[in-house]
């Protein structure tokens, strides 16, 4: 009999990387949508630690190409012990944002356990956007565009070297999947570093299921899986609770087997769920769309599969 899941429920309630307001309010929008609920219903042992607690958000302009640089770091770190203490414990840690600059937390906790129990780390990043700017590249600062590059170690140095060393993490381990908004010279770094991007365009003439099989491949025993899910990686007339819409995006059946062909590997060890909206929505419909597509992540199908 397999393994009951054990899961933790961390709530981030900040907007604090964002340049719209109102992603603060995800955590509670996702438990409203009934995520928990859900999750135990499907035999997950649920763990809801509540929600961390950090700066408010100044709304302040950049200072030296960063917006709310302090304030960004605090909740990252404060996320980032949070996340490595339930690995710790055997638990999957699920996030829930809260802002895509959070990643920078919960990524460079995950790294730190899989060095340290010798594990093998794969990310699935799906995003509308690479999130792989610069502060020399993007004249907004907002830092929900910059996780990717400040896990890979391209940034400021608060972040970068979160964890205490850099980099967190390496391009090579990265599967970006869903993308459809990328800056120009974003575009230069993504090549220079060699990111792995499944645009939507690649998904337009491969398919999603030979794009998963791809972004999946070679996953063994020895792999954590790392699923960070940014809302607006859904075409927004499914998903209109996002502050940063991009037309295009993968459908409802999609974005289901995407979910379902993650859940069939058996390695998804950690989650974000990032950038709900519930200022932006309409009903709440966007909130209980990710629950739906995260209880596919645990399991649920149309029939009972190998």
């Amino acid at each position: 009999m397999a393994d009951i899941p054990r899961v933790s429920l961390i709530g981030v309630p900040t907007d604090i990387g964002a340049g719209h307001r109102g992603a603060r309010l995800g955590p509670e929008a996702l438990r409203i949508a009934g995520l928990p609920e859900a999750l135990g219903a499907r035999g997950v042992d649920v763990r809801d630690l509540g929600n961390l607690d950090g700066p408010r958000n100044p709304w302040s302009a950049p200072v030296a190409g960063y917006r709310h640089l302090d304030e960004v770091v605090t909740w990252n770190r404060a996320l980032m012990e949070a996340t490595y203490s339930e690995l710790c414990d055997g638990r999957l840690p699920i996030m829930l944002g809260g802002d895509h600059c959070l990643g920078i937390g919960s990524i460079t906790a995950v790294a730190r356990w899989c060095r340290e129990q010798g594990k093998n780390l794969r990310i699935l990043w799906l995003d509308a956007h690479s999130d792989f700017n610069t502060s020399a590249v993007t004249p907004s600062g907002n830092l929900h565009g910059m996780p990717v590059a400040c896990l890979c170690g391209l940034g400021p140095e608060p972040l970068t070297h979160l964890g205490g060393t850099a980099p967190a993490i390496l391009p090579h381990q990265v599967r970006q999947i869903g993308i459809r908004s990328v800056d120009a010279e974003e575009k230069r770094l993504i090549k220079q570093h060699h990111v792995d991007v499944y645009d939507m365009r690649y998904i337009d003439e491969a398919g999603m299921k030979r794009t998963m099989q791809a972004a999946l491949a070679n996953l063994d025993v020895d792999t954590h899986l790392h699923v960070s899910f940014d809302v607006d990686f859904l075409d927004p007339s499914i998903a209109p609770g996002v502050g940063t819409t991009v037309p295009g995006g993968p459908n409802y059946r999609e974005a289901q087997l995407v979910m379902e062909m993650i859940a069939d590997t058996g390695r998804m060890g950690s989650l974000d769920i990032v950038e709900l909206n519930p200022l932006l929505d309409d009903h709440n419909r966007t909130a209980e769309l990710a629950v739906d597509l995260v209880e596919s992540l645990f399991g649920k199908s149309t029939l009972m599969r190998d």
